[in-house]
């Protein structure tokens, strides 16, 4: 088996070594030139040059044919597992799915994360832990949607001009967010894999706070929980985050992520989330 994925997906250096994942690369515009998110250019380069231009980054899916090739060179080896970033964020699962329509000889399934960035990573590590084990298609997506009813994910970010720019958020709401300097904290549906507001603040430091506040909503203080950080060049912000969990939460930390120039597009510097779940509900990997 072949698990496939998108650069929407965010883990932490080394948290896939050992298992077999092929990662599809998204694109990027900056400047009058294209990239492949994650080959072309990494996140710390990405960020690095977002200081030098006024320019805001635009983003392009792979192509069905870029998929095709894909499916086409691992059709032999038996079923191809596709887990992709949210349908409700992009259309790379409808150009997937046009791109396994041209290899009827593959046998393509699909996984929609309804969700990005490490919440993504969390999904595609599930499905590269039960391929490694022998698993059936049938068995991995199971333990993929346990994974998936189990976490969530949260974040904020100084500046809205990058998701207005990419129309992530209404432009006349993200104006007025930005001219009065809230701060909103985003989280992504499980319903329609898309963006909802789970809060707001009026600067950024209290945002960062109001993160792990809010997740005590939905779980108890004291709660074990497994989390992992994922910023866009901000390492400071990531440490002020991690502090405030780990007042309300015996968090069980894996190390942070830098999230992908692709994703990164769409908030600029600054970004600060975190993925988590409750340790007595996030199911065992084999």
């Amino acid at each position: 088996m072949k698990i496939v994925t998108d650069s929407g997906m965010d883990t932490a250096p080394g948290q896939l070594d050992g298992f077999d994942v092929v990662q599809v690369p998204l694109k990027l515009e900056l400047d009058g030139k294209t990239y492949l998110s994650g080959v072309d250019i990494q996140p710390e380069e990405f960020y690095e040059l977002l200081l030098t231009t006024p320019s805001l980054p635009i983003t392009s899916l792979p192509s069905p044919g870029e998929f095709a090739d894909v499916f086409r060179k691992y059709a032999a080896e038996g079923p191809i597992l596709m887990v992709h970033i949210s349908s409700g964020l992009s259309n790379t699962y409808q150009s997937a799915h046009s791109g396994a329509d041209l290899v009827p000889e593959a046998e393509v399934h699909f996984i929609d994360t309804m969700t990005l960035s490490g919440a993504e990573g969390w999904q595609v590590e599930a499905a590269a832990h039960g391929a490694k084990a022998g698993w059936s298609v049938d068995q991995i997506k199971e333990l993929v949607k346990k994974v998936r009813d189990a976490s969530e994910t949260i974040y904020t970010l100084p500046d809205l001009r990058y998701l207005i720019h990419g129309g992530r958020i209404s432009h006349m709401k993200g104006l007025l967010a930005s001219v009065l300097g809230i701060k909103p904290l985003i989280g992504v549906s499980k319903t329609d894999g898309k963006y909802f507001e789970r809060g707001k603040s009026p600067t950024f430091p209290r945002a960062l706070e109001s993160i792990a506040k809010t997740i005590t909503k939905d779980i108890p203080e004291g709660t074990k929980i497994r989390a992992q950080i994922a910023h866009t060049a901000n390492p400071e912000g990531a440490e002020k985050l991690r502090k405030a969990m780990d007042k309300l939460f015996d968090c069980h930390w894996l190390p942070n992520s830098t999230v992908a120039p692709v994703l990164g597009a769409h908030t600029g510097r600054g970004l600060v989330g975190v993925v988590y779940a409750r340790m007595d509900r996030y199911p065992a990997l084999p």
